[in-house]
């Protein structure tokens, strides 16, 4: 089956203001800048989005709350982005801070179906509350809820006409685990080859869970700190 879309603007199509959206990248690193792009260009608001990090101030999902895009933020770190802090503090944004890992599970828990689970990180802390807590073991864990999304976007090194993808190396992050938790998925890759070209051995994320997928450009590829001696 060819899933092959024409480019980010044809990938968006469906993506409503008020829908939840799942973005990939841990950092600025292997995020789906293509899409980002034409989602701040096209305007849709009032999104959940469903991410590590809020990238920062005029990129990753930076250019979504410049434009006052998110209505909330389920993420696990956000201190690289003033504007967030910004409409944090001022109460124009919803926040949901999750433990890393835990933030890692919940998404894995919604692509397999599991609707929840318990976990110990956070017991005892902001975190926890308002969530049943039981004992296993002599130790307190919190119940934590499956995260799924009406879009996940990804973006992968190389995909084919499939949608099966291959990451490169830690670029990988959170992008497998979100493309099985999404009731779309959207992958933007660098290099797009023809089906079968791709080493089976080799792929990541089966094209069964990729339902649009398109050829990027232009990538930037930033990192938050550059360091020189």
């Amino acid at each position: 089956m060819n899933k092959v879309v024409k480019n980010a603007t044809e990938a968006i199509e469906g993506i409503k203001d008020g829908m939840t959206l799942m973005l990939g990248g841990f950092g600025l690193c292997g995020i789906p800048e293509n899409t980002l792009k034409i989602l701040a260009e096209k305007k849709v608001k009032n999104l959940i989005c469903i991410s590590n990090n809020a990238g920062v101030d005029d990129f990753g999902l930076g250019v979504l709350l410049r434009d006052k895009q998110l209505k909330k933020m389920i993420a696990s770190y956000v201190g690289e982005n003033k504007e967030f802090e910004r409409q944090f503090l001022s109460g124009e944004l919803e926040v949901d801070l999750v433990p890393q890992g835990t933030l890692a599970e919940r998404i894995r828990a919604g692509g397999a179906g599991i609707p929840a689970f318990y976990v110990s990180a956070g017991y005892g802390t902001e975190v926890g509350t308002g969530k049943e807590v039981r004992e296993f073991n002599g130790k307190m864990h919190l119940l934590e809820t499956a995260l799924v999304a009406d879009f996940a976007i990804i973006k992968a090194k190389y995909g084919d006409y499939a949608g099966n993808l291959i990451y490169n190396n830690t670029a990988n992050n959170f992008s497998n685990m979100m493309a099985t938790a999404g009731k779309i998925t959207i992958a933007e890759v660098e290099e797009l080859v023809p089906t079968g070209e791709l080493n089976p051995n080799h792929i990541h994320t089966p094209g069964i869970y990729v339902q649009r997928i398109f050829k990027g450009k232009d990538y930037e590829k930033r990192i938050e700190f550059e360091t020189t001696e």
